[in-house]
């Protein structure tokens, strides 16, 4: 090992003795002839030692900056290598510097949701995850829905790209792309893929459009079918799904106005119209009346400015309906029906459309059929004839409460009038029940004519049915004969009162009559039919209350009928009556009444 010139002056060091003397040659800067220490070709007093050298920098030891003693750049070397030296490792490259556009760049890249930012700086597991992110994000999201994704799940994809941004940005600050070369190219990159999210989410909005205009236009269908599967069935029973049709009209037209659904309604709620108004266009008007009443409440609902001129289209219909059915009502209408004129078809008809033309032909059709039942009164059947005209004398009474002007005056009219053919018809109705052995119906009409018209000319011959239907009550054979006006006659009877109680007497035959006999004070009740029949009416010294009549020949029919509140029951008899003779008959108390 030797010293590189770092003692002495004159360029002399440490070595053996040049050959040939003490001046010899000793280091290259030594020259000829100059000795060792101190003085030139000799050795002199040794110089004094230098301070030791400060610590070589990493890497080299004494001498130029770098090296190690004596070989710049070297090292030692482990032992037995040649020379004692190896090459140094090669240096680490030095960290870029901070590259804030970079940052932007790789951020704009990430917020395209295809991680490439990470993929350009070689950050594969990163790339890795913005890509199962978004794969998740379309699993959640396609096939498009209505209702779109969920907010959260929106939420939380948002927020991982944010993320995934902000990461980016902060790796990128200090790390190359592997691609581009350029920090601006990146950014102008990363802005471009911006438009791969904003497509997707342009793409999928018509994707979630079509997807709800094909769920309204499903909805639509559905309230076709149940207006379809409606059709044919009787209002009542259908009613409730023309109500959820109509909801489901309703909600399209107010709620997705834009829809193609919604444009379609228009054409629905036509079809609506005519599949509930359908018992009309068949003619079955009173069928008809309760989907007519239904549509017209319908604008209320579904509001006037979806229907347009549907809004009045009812009207004309149900009030034909109105007028056909009430007048075809009015062939049957007796007097319990016309009870019930508020909620007549025609009294609605008079009330709800007054002014209509249906509404002026109805005191007409009132009048007509009065007349054509009153016709009907000397016919087969007088009393249902009589019941007809009846029930619509009272019912043209109240629907001349619901008409106006001279509808409601010839209404009145009308109801006199059918008033005067029940007077006749009652009368003929009691005849004809007495006639067909209906005595008891026939006794009620004729007590009922004559209280309730007192003045009719029939009035006294009705009086007469009642004594012989009363008559025929108890005895059948009194009504073959059918009573008249006749009276008197040659045949003498004497009619006496044996009984304590006041005792009507009826008679009917050729002629038929009635009179009362007054009690008989002195007179009891008699303890048995035999008894009776040796002494009634035969006691010396009694005065015995008495009538003489004069009946014609022939059978007559006689009803001992007790009164003044008697409980004693009627007793009928009969008799021969023969000129020539006189008869006599005397009424008495057991537990009927005496007879001949």
């Amino acid at each position: 090992m030797s010293w590189d010139g770092q003692n002495g002056s004159g360029g002399g060091g440490y070595g053996p003795p040049p050959p040939g003397g003490a001046g010899g040659p000793g280091a290259p800067d030594n020259p000829a002839g100059s000795g060792g220490y101190g003085s030139p070709g000799g050795y002199g007093a040794p110089p004094p030692v230098p301070p030791a050298p400060p610590a070589p920098p990493a890497g080299g030891g004494y001498g130029a900056p770098g090296s190690a003693y004596g070989a710049p750049g070297g090292v030692f070397g482990p032992p037995g290598s040649p020379g004692g030296f190896l090459p140094p490792p090669p240096p680490a490259p030095p960290r870029p510097p901070a590259d804030a556009l970079r940052a932007v760049g790789v951020a704009l890249l990430n917020l395209s949701g295809l991680g490439l930012g990470y993929a350009f700086m070689r950050r594969w597991l990163g790339f890795a995850i913005c890509l199962i992110a978004s794969g998740i994000l379309l699993v959640v999201a396609l096939p498009a829905k209505p209702d779109g994704v969920s907010g959260g799940a929106l939420v939380a994809y948002l927020v991982f790209l944010v993320l995934a941004a902000a990461h980016g940005a902060w790796r990128g600050l200090r790390t190359r792309l592997s691609w581009p070369p350029l920090a601006p190219v990146a950014i102008v990159l990363g802005v471009v893929l911006l438009a791969v999210p904003a497509g997707g989410v342009v793409l999928y909005d018509n994707a979630r459009d079509n997807a709800t205009q094909k769920m309204l236009l499903d909805r639509l269908a559905a309230a076709d079918t149940k207006v379809a599967a409606a059709k044919g069935k009787d209002f009542a029973s259908a009613q409730s799904q023309y109500k959820s049709a109509l909801a489901s009209y309703r909600d399209l037209k107010d709620h997705h106005s834009g829809s193609k659904a919604a444009h379609l309604v228009p054409d629905r709620m036509r079809t609506f119209y005519s599949t509930v108004a359908a018992p009309y266009d068949q003619k079955q008007y009173c069928d008809a009346v309760p989907p007519l009443k239904y549509l017209r409440t319908v604008p209320g609902s579904f509001g006037k400015d979806g229907l347009g001129s549907l809004a009045t289209w009812p009207d004309d219909r149900l009030a034909t309906s109105l007028y056909e059915c009430g007048a075809a009502d009015l062939e049957s209408t007796d007097e319990s029906a016309a009870s019930g004129g508020d909620e007549n078809d025609l009294g609605e008809l008079l009330t709800t459309f007054p002014q209509s033309a249906q509404a002026a032909k109805v005191e007409p059709a009132v009048g007509s059929t009065i007349d054509k039942a009153a016709k009907a009164i000397t016919g087969s059947d007088p009393c249902g004839a009589t019941d007809k005209v009846r029930g619509l004398g009272s019912f043209a009474s109240t629907l001349s409460g619901k008409a106006n002007g001279s509808a409601a005056s010839a209404l009145t009219k009308d109801s006199t009038r059918a008033n005067g053919h029940v007077e006749s018809g009652t009368y003929a109705c009691g005849v004809h029940e007495y006639k067909s052995g209906d005595f008891d119906t026939a006794l009620t009409t004729m007590n009922d004519f004559a209280s309730t018209y007192p003045h009719d000319k029939n009035h006294a011959l009705a009086k007469k049915f009642s004594i012989a239907a009363e008559i025929a009550k108890e005895e059948a054979a009194a009504g073959k004969h059918v009573p008249t006006m006749a009276s008197g006659g040659s045949i003498k009877l004497i009619v006496s009162n044996d009984s304590p109680d006041p005792v009507e007497i009826l008679y009917t035959g050729k002629v038929t009559g009635s009179f009362t006999l007054p009690a008989c004070g002195s007179c009891s009740d008699y303890s048995s039919e035999i008894t009776a029949g040796g002494s009634a009416c035969q006691a010396s010294g009694k005065h015995y209350p008495k009538k003489t009549v004069y009946l014609p020949t022939g059978t007559i029919y006689i009803l001992h009928k007790p009164s003044g509140g008697s409980t004693a029951t009627a007793h009928a008899d009969s008799e021969t009556l023969s000129s020539g003779s006189y008869y006599t008959d005397c009424a008495y108390t057991v537990s009927s009444y005496g007879s001949f």
